[in-house]
Order: C-alpha cells, then structure tokens, then sequence
C-alpha cells in the first residue's frame, strides 16, 4: 500500500513539474507584438466571424 502511494505522489509530482515546465519556460522577452492584428476581438467582430467575410478566390492548378 505504502508503494502504491508513493507512486502516486511521484507521478503527481512529475505532473506538476511538467505542467509548471511548460507555462514558464517561454521566450526570454515574452511574445513578439503582432502589429497587423487589431488590439482585441472587439475591434474586428467581423474577423472572427467567417460568415461575414468575403470568399478567397480559387488558386489556379500548377
């Protein structure tokens, strides 16, 4: 029984270890800015919204 939970708090560990590897090990300086973009969704509903945009046309075959 002993055993069983110290695999289970090794396991619990190894996932808390991976979980707080992957949120803070990003870029040293953060994201890059994304300046075509509008600042926040509400700026652009239609942006988000792909009924109300215009249709691409098609690529010609190569």
């Amino acid at each position: 029984m002993t055993l069983l939970l110290l695999e289970a708090l090794g396991a619990l560990l190894l996932f808390v270890f991976i979980v707080w590897w992957t949120m803070f090990a990003g870029r040293k300086r953060g994201e890059p800015a994304d300046s075509g973009s509008p600042a926040s969704p509400t700026d652009a509903p239609e942006a988000t919204n792909p009924s109300t945009q215009a249709p691409r046309p098609a690529e010609p075959p190569r």
